[in-house]
């Protein structure tokens, strides 16, 4: 193969289609590599020097926008193209990822509030379900035993759920592959993959309501202890390999333990501590099912739901589930590493590739940049047939982005080489609301929300949020004076709410007022204010 080397890692990894044996694979991988090799010759053996990006024509088509190498004659041209049919079929596949996204709040809602004690009708007699459970109990490490409790949840996941399943069945073919060979490197049980579906219906950016992210759901700072890196730009809880690997060795860490899968899948949801608490209220009991009545209420339902999804996966022809097969047996993607700050609006025009599939292919990118920091590289994956576009044609790409950002005056980059080393941990205190955060650190209460991952306003006392503060935010965010202000004040006993207003702006305005003030003269036991409400600003009735 050409001394250009491509570690084609196939994403779907040996996805798409039943199992292969190694020959079989050996072969894929060696015609895929020729045709790889063949494709990257053309494309070095046109080039002599690097090409200007001006020099590049743009080829249009109906579909798509890419870029093909310059005319050097009349005569002879070289233009990448992909296979019309191949390319459809990538499409089509990516349209199903995009479209999964929003899974992960159903199966979510399932596992917080799953049920176990209703009955559900479906032709599934208990002696049948009690045998296929034994054959599933032989064959793996985990104590899968029936009883009514999990009978409950399989016929469940079977009639209400049902879509869901079968859109697990269809997207588990893009990433199954991954986790199978993962797992294996570290010596876990295969079965383990099914963790995924119920930790974030198989969705890289899933985000829970506690903050945990990514296809296996890790916290901020367990994610920061498996050596993740999170930053304003990435966060690799949402990159597919890294985050794989980090749960095969967080797993490890938890079954060495307790040397039992079950309760290391219990210590995966809810941590140690209160696995150990249920242990000691169970009187020393070390069953999962035993010491189930005293774990939290998610964890109560974690392992069931895993069971049963692992149950629903083994036996899915039998129930008649059935999922979307890709029509393309594999979709190859490369990695390269950035050498410049790059956007994927900008990787989207140079190299023709949808931006939606951009985000499905690289998911750790937070606001669609890649960035670049020295000395920690970040890669980009693109499909194998965009590859050879940007990496034969990578100085002038460079060269035209670097240019595009100056002309737009964009301090993105400076930004980007500081985040890492900016960044605070900031513990929410009593009295606390977003607005009085961010004035604190110079920043935007809409910044707040998305480095956090926050759908609303609300805050606990003792969250734990992310920060990356403006340079001396203390001495740039000062109040707003208004020569009015202290005449304002000794003239007005009401303040009447306006759009923006919260406790501590109004408190501001008013010197001698605080916020417990306003709480008290005004009956309020909250934060939250409506607007046109006339607020008392003394104790009249004194």
């Amino acid at each position: 193969m050409n001394k250009v080397t491509y570690k084609c890692f196939y994403f779907l990894g040996l996805a798409l289609t039943p199992v292969l044996g190694s020959a079989q694979q050996e072969n894929i991988v060696s015609s895929v590599s020729d045709s790889l090799s063949n494709n990257i010759t053309i494309v070095n053996d046109s080039l002599s020097e690097v090409i200007p990006l001006g020099k590049l024509d743009v080829v249009k088509s109906s579909q798509t926008e890419s870029l093909a190498l310059y005319k050097p004659t009349e005569s002879s041209s070289y233009n990448l193209q992909d296979n019309e049919l191949a390319a459809k079929f990538d499409s089509l596949w990516m349209k199903e990822l995009v479209d999964a996204a929003p899974l992960f709040d159903e199966m979510y809602q399932e596992v917080m509030e799953l049920d176990t004690v209703s009955t559900y009708v479906l032709d599934l007699p208990t002696d049948t379900l009690k045998m296929r459970l034994a054959k599933l109990n032989a064959k793996t490490p985990f104590n899968v035993e029936y009883n009514k409790s999990l009978e409950s949840v399989i016929k469940s996941f079977l009639t209400r759920k049902r879509g869901l399943m079968e859109r697990m069945l269809t997207i588990s073919q893009f990433y199954f592959p991954l986790f199978e060979q993962e797992l294996d490197n570290k010596n876990i049980p295969l079965e383990m993959k099914y963790l995924s579906i119920v930790e974030s219906a198989l969705n890289p950016k899933a985000r829970s309501r506690v903050g945990a992210t990514g296809l296996w759901q890790f916290m901020y700072g367990t994610g920061k202890e498996m050596k993740l890196n999170i930053n304003s730009y990435v966060d690799e809880r949402s990159d597919p390999i890294k985050s794989t690997e980090a749960a095969a060795n967080y797993l490890n860490r938890l079954h060495r333990i307790y040397d039992d899968w079950d309760l290391a899948l219990a210590a995966y949801n809810s941590g140690p501590g209160n696995v150990n608490k249920a242990i000691r209220r169970s009187g020393g009991q070390r069953n999962y099912w035993n010491i189930r009545r005293n774990l939290p209420r998610e964890t109560a339902g974690y392992v069931p739901a895993f069971q049963a999804t692992m149950y629903i996966f083994e036996y899915a022809e039998e129930h008649g589930l059935r999922s979307k097969k890709a029509d393309r047996a594999y979709f190859e993607t490369d990695t390269i590493h950035v050498k410049n700050l790059i956007t994927f609006d900008q990787i989207s025009e140079l190299a023709g590739i949808d931006k939606e599939e951009l985000k499905v292919l690289n998911p750790q990118y937070k606001l669609d940049v890649i960035p670049f920091v020295e000395g920690r590289p970040h890669a980009l994956r693109l499909p194998v047939h965009k590859m050879g576009k940007f990496v034969a044609n990578e100085e002038a790409i460079y060269a035209h982005v670097e240019k595009e950002l100056k002309s737009k005056e964009s301090p993105i980059a400076q930004i980007t080489k500081q985040a890492e080393e900016n960044s605070i941990r900031y513990r929410v205190r009593d009295g606390d609301f977003l607005g009085k955060i961010a004035e604190r650190y110079g920043v935007r209460v809409s910044q707040l929300k998305q480095w956090n991952g926050l759908r609303s306003n609300n805050l606990r006392i003792g969250q734990r949020l992310t920060i990356y503060p403006r340079k001396n935010a203390s001495s740039t965010v000062k109040p707003k004076e208004t020569p009015s202000r202290t005449a304002v004040a000794s003239n007005s006993k009401t303040h009447e709410v306006r759009s923006g207003d919260s406790l501590w702006t109004i408190s501001r305005k008013y010197p001698g007022v605080t916020i417990e003030n306003l709480r008290k003269w005004n009956g309020i036991s909250g934060n939250n204010l409506k607007l046109g409400t006339k607020l008392k600003l003394c104790d009249c009735s004194s």
